[in-house]
């Protein structure tokens, strides 16, 4: 238990996968730190990393249509494809060094091979589908890609899409077998006990409530959750991983990087199954692309998942709406949010994101005949007896001014670093938990900058290709797949 008692080097809030993952990372490089973690929920990854709150895809660029865009002309750009990936295998590369290392349990309890498919349909998606394959299969990162419009190699590949599906135009499918299903919730359990036999002192059911600068760094007023005893907590370091905890903290410290930021809270809804004979014929990770009008956060998926030793199938998401900033938060969380100085941000990102707003409304009204149909698009023969709805997690989607107008961040994680590096925060959501490690690493790069240089040597040991682009050295690519797909047993 953290008490007020003596002054810690860094802080972290939060423990979900980015936060857990800080506090190992930060423990291997400066062992003789006082690190403390204060987490709010009883257990670590039981917000956005549950397993139930996230698609649990090891997001590496190889499915979602969302990172390769199509431009006019018909070219499709890959380069954020491209980064994902290179991110994805620097978290893979870490998990496996803590596996040899005894620091995580047997790979299979948070990590497990599954493929991953986009699935096109209709002559125009069939063509972009076309199009972003033969712009992905020829570079290394994305080598052995395949890619069929051949209705029979369909059914061998997605035998519930495809078994039985009537004949409705043209549709395609790409295929990469090195894909993952990762349970982000069960690997923060793990990481934060790994952390904590370094040392790291560790604070469930202890919420920050309070942040502010002193003369020598940061105090934190924290309280239990259980009796509300409060006490504070003294350091030279922050990092801010709460979710859509972190913007309300921020405000109150009043950093002035993010006084004009907002939050635009999203939820989301997903169809789950566990029958038996449903399962047996899905074993993949399939995205489709949003229907016409529909922004990029509505890219429909079905999505085999294992959760506590037992496989399941998800579909969705369908949008919903809920004012809180966190699943267990407070419907009082946005409107608190508004301030003077982020109110103008917030009143041109709605006049400017119109389309999301209608959007977000149309699913809050869809008819449950209308949701299932979509479901039916990917299964043609699905039956609403053997699925069941429920809610995932809450995401805090960036409000901030580009180009002199408020937009509202579909994708990626913001970093803020203020007070000289003494403070470090995240913002945003996916692909952030695949990308966990090299988030973290740009975190630590930017905090401490004079010390990061020093620390190379055994991040290098930790993770080979850390500062090199493996899609510009096929052999090293080549040799630490095989390696973290041995130690991992993905292979």
């Amino acid at each position: 238990m953290v008490t007020t008692a003596g002054r810690f080097d860094a802080v972290i809030v939060g423990a979900g996968i980015m936060g857990t993952t800080m506090a190992g990372l930060l423990a291997r490089l400066e062992p003789g730190w006082r690190i403390a973690v204060v987490e709010r929920l009883p257990e670590a990854g039981l917000e956005s990393s549950n397993a139930w709150n996230n698609a649990g895809t090891g997001h590496a660029g190889l499915c979602e249509f969302n990172y390769t865009p199509q431009a006019a002309n018909g070219s499709v750009d890959i380069s954020s494809a491209l980064a994902i990936n290179e991110q994805f295998q620097i978290s893979c590369q870490y998990w496996a060094h803590l596996v040899e290392a005894g620091g995580l349990g047997e790979p299979g309890s948070f990590i497990r091979p599954v493929p991953h498919f986009s699935f096109a349909h209709g002559p125009a998606g069939v063509r972009y589908l076309r199009a972003r394959h033969a712009a992905m299969a020829g570079e290394p990162l994305f080598a052995g890609m395949e890619y069929s419009e051949d209705p029979a190699v369909l059914a061998g590949w997605l035998p519930l899409m495809f078994g039985n599906r009537p004949p409705a135009g043209p549709a395609a499918v790409t295929r990469v077998g090195s894909g993952t299903d990762v349970d982000y919730g069960a690997l923060s359990r793990q990481l934060l006990a790994d952390a904590a036999g370094r040392g790291v002192q560790v604070s469930l059911g202890q919420q920050v409530a309070g942040l502010r600068r002193d003369d020598r760094g940061w105090t934190l007023t924290a309280r239990c959750t259980d009796t509300g005893a409060r006490y504070r907590l003294n350091t030279r370091y922050v990092f801010l991983a709460a979710g859509g905890g972190t913007l309300p903290l921020l405000q109150q410290a009043g950093v002035p990087e993010t006084r004009a930021f907002g939050g635009f809270p999203i939820s989301g809804r997903f169809y789950r199954t566990a029958k038996p004979e449903l399962v047996a014929r899905h074993r993949a990770k399939v995205y489709g692309h949003a229907a016409e009008g529909a922004p990029p956060v509505s890219v429909p998926h079905l999505d085999t998942r294992m959760v506590d030793g037992r496989r399941y199938l998800m579909f969705g998401p369908y949008g919903a709406f809920s004012p809180r900033f966190l699943k267990h938060g407070r419907a009082a969380d946005l409107p608190r949010s508004v301030r003077p100085a982020n109110l103008p941000t917030l009143l041109s990102a709605a006049r400017s994101n119109a389309g999301l707003v209608a959007y977000l409304v149309r699913q809050i009204l869809q008819s449950p005949e209308d949701r299932f149909a979509e479901l039916r698009r990917f299964v043609p023969d699905a039956d609403p007896a053997d699925w069941e709805l429920i809610t995932a997690g809450q995401r805090v989607q960036v409000v901030k001014m580009v180009s002199g107008k408020g937009a509202i961040a579909g994708f990626g994680t913001e970093v803020v670093t203020s007070a000289g590096g003494s403070l470090a925060a995240l913002l945003g959501a996916s692909p952030g938990a695949s990308a966990s490690v090299s988030i973290v690493l740009d975190v630590l790069r930017s905090s401490f900058p004079a010390r990061f240089a020093a620390w190379q040597p055994r991040l290098r040991a930790m993770i080979p290709s850390c500062g090199i682009r493996l899609n510009d050295d096929p052999g090293l690519a080549r040799q630490v797949r095989s390696h973290f797909g041995w130690v991992l047993q993905l292979d």
